[in-house]
């Protein structure tokens, strides 16, 4: 893998700056999850939460109750 990340690393750096940072860009993106996969996650720990909530295995902290601990 050293091989072909140095030579890509070194043909990289020999682009223009603005190509570069369009290279940049996409490889970050490339790593970033998709909305669709956020919004998949969420929901499951929504549904995980609402379940715990139902199930009575947590217990709700008024909102009032934890601005004032907060707040001290």
């Amino acid at each position: 893998m050293a091989d072909g990340y140095e030579e890509v690393a070194s043909a990289a750096l020999a682009l223009p700056p603005e190509a570069r940072a369009m290279l940049a860009e996409d490889l970050v993106a490339s790593l970033e999850a998709s909305q669709a996969e956020i919004d998949e996650a969420w929901h499951v720990e929504i549904e995980r939460r609402v379940k715990e909530i139902k199930e009575g295995k947590v217990q709700l902290i008024p909102g009032e109750q934890v601005m004032s601990e907060l707040r001290s």
